[in-house]
């Protein structure tokens, strides 16, 4: 049996749906920490499934240093329209944008590679798996661009 407040409080942290969230903590004696290890761990054999799955939509990110000499520009793939107009897809191609402004990376397997600027303990292709796991689809960076003065 699962507790109440743990569930809130996981799916609050981690933004995985409540079902998933509960099957966790059931397979965990209510463990919030073991939970979201075996969420991270559905999330890659998750992305893995997906990762062969057509990327027909997707939206264009960008970001501009308040110093206006680093620009970025990062194409962000997913499945549907549906999950591109998604407000948390929205947000999580903002951070990437700001993430290839920060560190310049020259392919995309070197920019998901990296330590996220906000959180170091998570790299870039934990977000990207982490982004599959909620939205249920296949979700990429397909191109990356970056500018600096």
């Amino acid at each position: 049996m699962y507790d109440i407040k743990k569930l809130k409080q996981l799916r609050e942290d981690t933004g995985v749906s409540f079902s998933l969230c509960k099957k966790a903590l059931e397979e965990t004696g209510n463990d919030i920490d073991k939970s979201k290890i075996l969420l991270n761990k559905w999330g890659a054999d998750k992305a893995k499934d997906k990762s062969e799955r057509k990327i027909a939509a997707g939206a264009i990110f960008s970001y501009v240093h308040h110093n206006k000499k680093i620009a970025s520009m990062i194409e962000l793939g997913c499945e549907t329209d549906f999950v591109s107009a998604n407000k948390e897809f929205q947000l999580l191609g903002q951070e990437l944008a700001m993430q290839a402004a920060s560190i310049d990376a020259k392919t995309i397997p070197e920019f998901e590679k990296q330590e996220y600027i906000r959180d170091p303990s998570k790299k870039i292709s934990d977000l990207l798996k982490e982004a599959i796991l909620k939205f249920g689809e296949n979700i990429k960076v397909i191109k990356t661009i970056r500018w600096e003065i």
